[in-house]
Parts: structure tokens; sequence; C-alpha cells
């Protein structure tokens, strides 16, 4: 088979599941030529996806999550670290995930979507994108770490040009713009912390520009940069998962149908579309010493990317991997990560905006289904929907 991870073409059609698949079965830790780099090995089987994202000692996050190298200033993001630095900056800003601050916020949620629902509800019909799975995370995120509603489409469209990366034309016109976006937003991130620290409110912002443990402080590039991930992770990744998951109903209609005749189903639903849609489709790693996988000889310094969206429908893992089951009880997905110290974040606020959003579509909008041709983000590092029309029978105007 021709494998070819690089073209961002055949990305745009869908994931390439058979080549994943061909590699599992005949080739799992492959080496991928570039024309313009020195390439990278990839981990396609969920075994040993878990094993790289445990072992930060002999696969450093310290070079980079993409499989190009970060652009300046990217190296101090939280995601771009390896303990001890990264310990430190996590530890300080958890506090703003502590799950009791997660589980507090589900009717401001069910509140954001009642919105969402009320203004295209009547209509028949809208782009599931932008108008219904965009706007969700956009405005939680936003409310929780305390960007003003003003602001909130400056994040949208400073997140989508540094996703896109030049790859995708819609997103980002190229690495300058995403440069100057990414200075751009760290300007902003400081000016909002300095706001907070004279006048905290209880939002994210607050907790992490006034943060201390043990006398330790984060400094103003810190705070920036772990805005600039926060607003992208917290925006981006949940988007493409509902769209995604969207997707998926629309195509396998029996398991709506599921949904619809049992409410229980909603919780493994979710964990079921992080699997299937894998929104982020990988991590990439840098080698810190030679060693050997699965026969393989990997070098000191060589990138390995784990492919999430491989691992994901690992056949020695998840039963019947290629089918879309919302009932689907042994779901040791890696949606979020392999495990380690960058397990994501934000992983239970992403389950509850799936959930509540799901939720409340079954039960105002449960006819759902695409009119036109979907349009993919052109990427292979974001598994992404940029447009969706879909329709439905209208809701009479709610007053």
């Amino acid at each position: 088979m021709n494998i070819d991870l690089n073209d961002l073409d055949v990305w745009q059609q869908g994931v390439p599941h058979e080549q994943f698949k061909w590699l599992r079965e005949n080739d799992p830790v492959y080496f991928q030529s570039q024309p313009d780099g020195p390439g990278y090995w990839c981990l396609t089987k969920h075994e040993d996806i878990v094993k790289a994202s445990k072992n930060f000692h002999g696969f450093s996050s310290a070079k980079g999550m993409h499989i190009t190298d970060p652009i300046n200033g990217a190296e101090l993001m939280l995601i771009n670290m390896d303990p001890p630095g990264h310990t430190r900056l996590r530890n300080l800003v958890s506090k703003g995930f502590h799950p009791r601050m997660i589980t507090a916020l589900e009717d401001k949620i069910r509140e954001v979507v009642t919105e969402i629902l009320d203004t295209v509800g009547p209509k028949g019909e809208c782009d599931f994108v932008t108008d219904i799975a965009a706007e969700l995370p956009l405005i939680v995120i936003c409310e929780l770490a305390g960007v003003p509603p003003e602001d909130r489409h400056k994040i949208f469209s400073w997140s989508n040009t540094l996703i896109g990366t030049g790859n995708d034309p819609e997103y980002s016109p190229g690495m300058e713009a995403a440069q100057n976006t990414f200075v751009e937003m760290n300007n902003y991130a400081n000016l909002l912390a300095e706001f907070r620290r004279h006048e905290p409110r209880e939002d994210l912002v607050s907790a992490i520009a006034n943060a201390e443990i043990d006398g330790d402080r984060l400094g103003d590039l810190e705070i920036s940069v772990f805005f600039v991930v926060l607003m992208i992770a917290g925006n981006e990744t949940t988007r493409n998962l509902i769209a995604g998951g969207m997707r998926a109903l629309c195509e396998h209609t029996d398991q709506a149908e599921r949904l619809k005749g049992d409410p229980e189903l909603f919780k493994p639903m979710v964990e079921e579309m992080l699997r299937y849609v894998s929104p982020v489709n990988y991590f990439r790693r840098t080698a810190t010493e030679d060693f050997e996988m699965r026969g393989k000889q990997v070098k000191a310094g060589e990138k390995v990317v784990m492919w999430y969206t491989s691992g994901n429908r690992d056949e020695e893992v998840f039963e019947n991997s290629m089918t879309f089951d919302v009932g689907r009880r042994v779901n040791p997905h890696v949606a979020f990560g392999g495990g380690g110290p960058h397990f994501c974040l934000g992983f239970s606020l992403a389950q509850l905006e799936i959930k509540v959003m799901f939720e409340e579509l079954f039960r105002r909008l449960p006819d759902v289904k695409i009119s036109g041709p979907v349009q993919r983000l052109r990427s292979n590092f974001i598994n992404g929907t940029r447009h969706m029309p879909v329709g439905f029978t209208p809701e009479p105007v709610r007053v």
C-alpha cells in the first residue's frame, strides 16, 4: 500500500483509516519520509502510544508537539514542556480545572446550549459547525477564562489562524500570519492578566495571574502562552468533536435511534464519539536516546509521532473497532492523550459540554440531517470540519 501521511489533500477528504489499518497490521512503527524535512517515526498501535505518553524521559515534548517545529515562543507552552518545568506550571494552573469547578458549570453550559438552539431552531437549517458546534466551546472557554463577550469572536479568529498554520487557506493565510497572531494573542493575554491582578474575579485568568505555591508565581510570558493553549484547546478540539460526532450520528441513524430510546446511553456516547472522531489526530515527541521498538532502531533526536486516530481504532483493543457504537462499554480511548503528564487538563469540561449539547439537541431537534457537502479542514493534526449544512424540523419561536 502507498503510505503518505503528509498528503493534506487526502486528509481533507477524510482520515486515511485504510493506511493506518495496514500499518497496524504490517508496520506499526513506520518511518514516514518528508520531501522537506527529516521524516518521523509513526506509532500506530494503542499499546505503543500509551507507553510513549507515559515515558517523558525517553519521549520529550520540549521540541514541539507538531511534526513541523514550533513557531517562536511556543516552546514555553505547557504542552511543549517536560517535567519538572511542566509539573510546576501544571500545578499552578490546575486549580482552575478542579472537577468541582467544572461540575458547577453544567447549568451554565445548558443555558448556553439553550440560547444557541433558540437562535437556530426556528430556521429549520444552519451550518452546524459555525452556528452550533463552534458557539458552545467558544462561549464556555471564554466565560471560564474571563474573556469579555465582545472579544469572543476575536478569540475564534485567532485560534483558527493558529490551527490552520498555513495549511488551510480559509483559516490561515500562512506561517507569518500565524506568528503575528501568536504575538497578538500573547499581548491580549498580558493585558487581561494585568486587569485581573488588580480586579480579580471568579475566572481562570484571575486564578493563574494570582496563583502562588510556596512563593512561586507565573511570569507574564508563562501566563500569556498558557492562555493561548487554553483558548485553542478549549475551543478547537471540542468544536470539532461535536461536529464530527453529529456527522457520525447522521451517518449511523441506528445509533441515533438507540439514543432516543435510552437516555442512559448519552454518557458512553460521549466516550465513543471521542474514540471514533479523535479530534486531535496526533501529538509529536522527540526521542532523547537510541532505542529499539518493534524491531525498529530509533535514534536520539528523531521525531516520533503518536497517531491517536490510529490507536483509537486498534483491533487488539477495541472490538469491532471501525464500528460506531454509542453503547460501547469498554473504551480506553486515547483522545485525551495516552496518560502520563500531558493527559488533557480540560477532559472533564469537554465531556460535560459534549453530553449537554447532544442531550439538548436530541430533545429539541431530533431529526437533524446533513443537507449538503461537508467541508473538512485541510490538516493532518486536527480532525476538523469547517462547514456542515444541516436541516431539521423548525421549532416555533420561543418567547
